[in-house]
């Protein structure tokens, strides 16, 4: 791209485009980088430089930007068709896609509802559990519990069951009631011990064993993020929470909602992160990587208990009267297939276990960095957090901006490092090699280095 067009385009941006989760008047003096390109785990910019997209595009991208197999199933169904609703008619695409996801799904989970994205994932399966406590003859059943830190989306419902107040606080008065238990976070202070690790575990099933104990009787579900609570803080927390809260909903006749978006499709080592606990959900949320993050498209898997409950007459009214536009969108259903089929057919997480332990072998040497700590990793996803000094946990202020002046930084080391405040974190594709995950680890180092970090 030439200096004109570049030029033209950063500044119709700054008067036309309002960027997510992004306060626009930083941009008065900093320019977006306008990416031009991507390929493979690299994104290019219009200057023709080039960066590692460390964060896969915010979480999404799977086997590398423009994969040949991806790139060709939709351009195969583009020979075929476009867009059709997917209200009294069907498609192939779609009706493969649904066999291929469940056969590869946690055991029990037998019929797959379509949306659009993570947040709309979610609201069908609060939507589903609330209506299905009704149909059986529950109807005080409307409750739901979730964590703090959590993060399930941006729409009402999602922000409802969310626990990060950073993002959720100002929209409080618009929200329904929940029962908010607290995280499984040890990283509040720097490097905690195996023991506190444990301890926060435990302090989280007690808190579900009371809640559920006391008001299971008018609790519909129970919503949470599989071993990590990504927009939370990267938080990364022991199976066997998993594990408990599967326990304790299922004898307290409550649903489990796992919040497979972000960590599903082999993110954490597993194809999913209930299976570290090997355990299953009641429903189940996926999106980001289900299309291999090449288009939006989500779905909400449920039981045949929950989908019994809905199927009778026509005149009973109990229809899930719920679906959105471009739910089942064939293209993007071409391509979740194939990124499906291409779990099955290829040695997919086999490669990525052996980058993740190349990662977590590089990961030691930031450990001895001054002013880093709490450095953690679960296959692919990984994260540390910026102190003033480890040594007494002291953080910087929020307004020194500290994560933010290494993303900026590591863009010149050809990084995409997008910070949740002071923690930066790794969240791969799938496809990288171990060689480039030893060159991130080396442009981090060179980063902080030079920022005196």
């Amino acid at each position: 791209m030439n200096v004109q067009d570049k030029a033209r385009y950063l500044e119709l941006d700054r008067r036309t485009v309002w960027h997510p989760f992004t306060q626009m008047k930083d941009y008065e003096t900093l320019d977006h980088v306008l990416i031009e390109r991507a390929d493979g785990v690299f994104l290019y910019d219009a200057d023709g430089n080039r960066y590692y997209d460390t964060i896969s595009s915010w979480w999404v991208n799977v086997h590398g930007h423009r994969h040949p197999r991806i790139m060709r199933a939709i351009g195969d169904l583009l020979e075929r068709m476009d867009h059709v609703q997917f209200s009294g008619l069907t498609h192939p695409a779609a009706i493969d896609l649904a066999a291929e996801l469940l056969a590869v799904a946690p055991p029990g989970l037998t019929k797959v509802f379509y949306s659009d994205d993570g947040s709309t994932a979610v609201e069908v399966a609060l939507k589903m559990s609330f209506q299905y406590w009704r149909h059986v003859g529950r109807p005080e059943k409307t409750v739901f519990v979730c964590l703090e830190n959590g993060y399930h989306g941006d729409t009402i419902g999602a922000v409802s069951v969310g626990g990060v107040d950073l993002f959720h606080a100002a929209f409080r008065p618009l929200l329904f009631e929940t029962i908010r238990v607290p995280s499984p976070n040890p990283w509040k202070t720097p490097d905690p011990s195996p023991d506190a690790i444990a301890d926060a575990a435990r302090a989280t099933v007690d808190a579900v064993a009371d809640v559920l104990e006391r008001s299971a009787g008018r609790i519909a579900g129970l919503i949470f993020e599989p071993m990590v609570q990504a927009a939370g803080g990267m938080i990364i927390y022991p199976a066997d929470v998993v594990r408990a809260l599967r326990e304790l909903t299922a004898r307290h006749g409550v649903h489990l909602i796992a919040d497979e978006i972000a960590v599903g499709f082999g993110r954490t080592g597993r194809m999913w992160g209930v299976d570290h606990a090997g355990v299953s959900p009641d429903l189940m949320c996926v999106s980001k990587g289900l299309t291999a993050g090449v288009l939006p498209l989500a779905a909400t898997l449920a039981t045949e208990e929950i989908y019994r409950a809905f199927y009778d007459d026509y005149e009973t009214m109990k229809t899930f009267f719920h679906g959105h536009s471009f739910t089942a969108n064939p293209i993007a259903a071409a391509a979740a297939l194939e990124n499906v089929r291409m779990f099955r057919e290829e040695p997919v997480l086999e490669r990525a276990r052996a980058t993740a332990e190349t990662l977590a072998a590089a990961l030691e040497r930031l450990r001895r960095r001054p002013h880093v700590a709490s450095v953690r990793h679960l296959g692919m996803i990984a994260a540390f957090d910026l102190y003033r000094d480890k040594t007494t946990g002291e953080r910087f202020d929020f307004r020194e901006r500290a994560g933010f002046r290494v993303y900026l930084e590591g863009l010149k080391e050809g990084l995409i490092l997008r910070p949740l405040g002071d923690t930066l974190y790794y969240w791969l594709p799938l496809c990288t090699t171990p060689e480039q995950a030893e060159d991130i680890v080396l442009r981090t180092e060179r980063t902080l280095e030079t920022l005196g970090l």
